[in-house]
């Protein structure tokens, strides 16, 4: 009997702490009507068209309702939208991120001179400097692992990329978990790795 109530409890703490885990579900026509905010740097539809305010359409709903919770927190500095995500609710953050994340991302080009060495970076990797390909977590089109929380990378803006890269590297960008898996990465890179590598994700779809 004894066993019998301790595996019940064990049973009903395990299915309590998985609910409790549960995401908050984003409904995308509510997130539209809260995104009026958004459209002044990233369009209505999520496609910026300033290369410094990245695309948010077609991201993966997961990763984009980390980097709304992280800005607002602080964990991830960006400095265009301090306090602006104040107000917003986990379910506001939950709606904005399933919006975005049900619109049709655009793409841009590449640049001629730098998408043999991007291409290279992206598909290979550096195996002289220890950096694996971008693919095993970005997929080689581009489209991420978006249950994974893996971004979406194809058709960001260059500039964009080239910074976020950068930032990594520098430290001035930490919200990549305690494995630090980016700011390993990038800390391999190059300036002419980053801009190639940039190049390269702005033209791939």
């Amino acid at each position: 009997m004894n066993k019998l109530v301790v595996s019940l409890l064990l049973t009903l703490g395990v299915a309590g702490a998985a609910t409790a885990a549960q995401p908050v579900m984003g409904d995308a026509a509510a997130g539209q009507a809260k995104t009026a905010v958004c459209g002044a740097c990233h369009n209505p539809d999520g496609n910026s068209l300033a290369p410094n305010f990245p695309k948010l359409a077609g991201q993966g709903q997961r990763y984009l309702e980390k980097q709304l919770h992280d800005i607002k927190s602080g964990k991830r500095t960006v400095l265009e939208m301090t306090g602006m995500l104040a107000a917003f609710s986990d379910q506001d953050l939950a709606d904005i991120a399933a919006y975005f994340a049900s619109q049709k991302g655009s793409v841009g080009a590449a640049d001629p001179a730098l998408v043999e060495r991007g291409r290279a970076l992206f598909n290979g990797g550096d195996l002289d400097k220890g950096m694996p390909a971008c693919t095993g977590c970005h997929s080689p089109n581009g489209a991420g692992i978006a249950l994974a929380g893996f971004p979406h990378l194809s058709g960001q803006h260059a500039q964009y990329v080239s910074k976020q890269l950068t930032d990594f590297r520098e430290g001035n960008r930490t919200n990549d978990g305690d494995a630090m898996t980016m700011r390993t990465i990038a800390g391999k890179l190059s300036n002419h790795d980053i801009e190639a590598l940039a190049s390269y994700i702005q033209g791939l779809h």
